[in-house]
């Protein structure tokens, strides 16, 4: 007993020699036998300006001034980290030992200095100074070298400078981290706070073999983000070089809020683009930039979306995505658009199109390709049926392709294309069948009189940095073709025939048409309409870009005129919104006169025929059978005379 009471003794007494001893050690030595160990460990120089002091409690370690910790040999002479004051922690176990092992690190201020190099490592990448050793010496460094780790590390108030190789640098401050790592080889658990825009975002998480983690290696991940307006989680592997694969959730109540807070901008969003978003995703991401979708499912306010996603990130993000959707649901962009327009859009109606500057620059922002398959979508004013698109961008020239599309009641086939390459221009190329007129015409240009099934081609271009340049240089050709249909409020059979008529109403059985257009003018010289007992026919200009016309509309009633049917010439001239129609006189004195001439001519072809004892044809000239017949007249009278008779 008295031995064991000895012994006891003893130990305590080399205890309190030990740390007596640590005690009486000058600050600035600990500070240097520290900072030994921690680049032992590390691969990294610590350099401690000012006064250093030792503490017991509650941490026994030392307090310093100003350090800064040296950077990777590639990246650079600023430090990787600088901090306005360090406290070190270390072990008071491995100290009675005789070894110096650092259990926390607490940074006040500190600016950590992150970067990336070509093969895409980064420079907090820490390594034992053994791996900079000759080959002879690094078994034997290696067999000494105590793995690295530290207990507890918290920065205050830090501020990171961001380098991703070939890029600009990223700067964010006001960053809290608490990590605590009880196990070397084991998980360290980490929750770490930013305020990217004063708002703060806050993310939890905890990393499998740490070690491993820090050594370059891939390691099981689960983070949690939490911020403003929504929340995502990830659980999966990831490495320091930036490679991630695994499951990604993520929830926006307010997406828009959410940018703010994590400092991504300010943006505007109609509802149906995700004002409220809902994500899952199997993702992978490699350090090279490229990002894979897998298994994506994607609500937007309400419209959902399954399908995949690749992105390759650069200065032009390249994209390919493929995606299926049941009833998408964008009415609202119709109506923020009417409202932004305000008294504006009713006014363009009256007086022309708008001229205010289109902004196409969206087209450069990104490259690539997007199929999307959809039971329906609603766009407001236009709705779609069941459609296949398919959307292609290179170098800001987009190309909306219809595989085909249902709308207006009937199907469009054919590509749409918008080019911003050199200034903006805009094409297409359309075949469309079944369209219900009422419905087109409706929402697109604002006229709902004429119903009918159209089928048709349509190939246009236009150029111009605003609707009114691109309508004034509107060029191109196309056909229509109508089966039965009627145009209301114009009752042509009541105009043509007394006691008729629809009540205000003109039905036709069919009606086609050819034009081209140049320079905004649409020509047309062919219209036909067949109505029963009537056939109307047109030609004349359309402006489709000064809102104008000049049009020369001819009915014909076929019974009238005993049979010889009689027509109606009516001139359409005058602005879309104020047209004049009045009866072209002109035409019709032309048409009279011709009808005379022609009556006259055959009354005097029956009249010489008698005269001359001669038949004449109809096609036949007057001159000419004026001629043959005193011809013959005067053979005859000379063959009486030499006959005696």
């Amino acid at each position: 007993m008295r031995l064991l009471f000895r012994i006891f003794v003893a130990l305590c007494m080399t205890v309190i020699v030990v740390i007596g001893a640590l005690l009486l050690l000058p600050g600035e030595k600990f500070a240097e036998l520290a900072a030994d160990q921690l680049e032992a460990q590390t691969g990294r120089r610590m350099q401690v300006q000012g006064e250093v002091a030792f503490s017991v409690w509650p941490v026994l370690g030392i307090r310093t001034g100003a350090v800064t910790l040296s950077n990777a040999d590639w990246a650079g002479p600023e430090p990787m980290l600088m901090a306005e004051g360090l406290s070190v922690g270390v072990s008071a176990l491995d100290l009675l030992g005789g070894d110096i092992r650092i259990t926390s690190v607490t940074a006040t201020a500190p600016h950590l200095n992150l970067a990336t190099n070509a093969n895409g490592q980064g420079n907090w990448v820490l390594a034992s100074s053994a791996t900079t050793a000759d080959p002879a010496s690094t078994a034997e460094a290696s067999a000494s070298a105590q793995p690295f780790s530290i207990e507890k590390l918290v920065l205050s108030s830090a501020s990171v400078t961001y380098a991703v190789h070939g890029e600009a640098p990223v700067e964010m401050t006001a960053i809290d981290l608490d990590l605590t790592w009880p196990e070397p080889g084991g998980t360290a658990d980490m929750t770490l706070t930013l305020h990217p825009n004063g708002t703060p975002v806050k993310v939890v998480a905890e990393v499998g073999t740490f070690a491993a983690f820090l050594g370059g290696q891939v390691s099981s991940v689960g983070a949690t983000v939490t911020t403003a307006g929504g929340f995502a989680r990830f659980d999966g592997r990831a490495g320091v070089s930036g490679e991630v694969t695994g499951r990604f959730t993520a929830k926006a109540e307010d997406t828009v809020g959410l940018m703010r807070s994590t400092g991504l901008g300010e943006v505007s969003l109609p509802r149906g683009l995700g004002q409220g978003a809902v994500i899952g995703s199997d993702l992978t991401y490699t350090p090279d930039g490229r990002l894979a979708l897998r298994d994506l499912s994607l609500d937007l306010d309400g419209n959902a979306m399954t399908g995949a996603v690749d992105l390759v990130m650069g200065k032009v993000p390249q994209f390919t995505a493929k995606l299926q959707a049941e009833a998408l649901d964008l009415s609202a962009l119709a109506a923020e658009g009417d409202s932004s327009d305000g008294a504006g859009g009713a006014a363009s109606t009256n007086s022309g199109w708008s001229a205010e500057r289109i902004d196409a620059s969206a087209l450069g922002l990104a490259n690539g390709t997007l199929d999307l398959s959809l039971a329906s979508l609603d766009l407001g004013q236009v709705k779609l049926g069941a459609s296949k698109l398919s959307l292609s961008i290179d170098n800001a020239r987009a190309v909306m392709r219809f595989h085909p599309a249902a709308i207006f009641g009937g199907t469009v086939q054919g590509q749409l294309v918008a080019n911003n390459r050199g200034g903006l221009s805009v094409g297409g190329k359309l075949t469309y069948s079944g369209i219900q007129l009422e419905q087109a015409l409706g929402q697109l240009a604002g006229y709902n009189r004429l119903n009918g099934e159209a089928l048709g081609e349509l190939n246009f271009l236009g150029v111009g940095n605003s609707q009114d340049t691109i309508m004034r240089s509107l060029s191109g050709a196309g056909w229509l073709e109508i089966g039965k249909g009627f145009f209301d409020g114009f009752d042509l059979e009541g105009l043509m025939r007394s006691g008729g008529g629809n009540g205000g109403s003109t039905v036709f059985d069919a009606l086609s048409a050819s034009y081209t257009m140049k320079e905004g003018n649409l020509d047309n010289q062919d219209l036909l309409i067949s109505l029963k007992a009537l056939r109307a026919e047109g030609k004349g200009r359309i402006g489709l870009g000064a809102q104008d016309l000049d049009y020369l509309f001819v009915p014909t009633a076929l019974a009238a005129n005993s049979g010889q049917g009689l027509s109606i010439p009516l001139r359409i001239t005058g602005p879309w919104a104020d047209p004049k129609i009045r009866p072209d006189l002109s035409q019709a004195l032309e048409a009279e006169i011709d009808g005379l001439e022609e009556q006259a001519t055959d009354q005097l072809r029956q009249k010489l025929g008698e005269e001359l004892e001669v038949e004449i044809a109809p096609t036949q000239d007057l001159e000419e059978a004026i001629q043959d017949g005193l011809e013959q007249r005067a053979k005859d009278s000379l063959l009486q005379l030499l006959q005696g008779n």
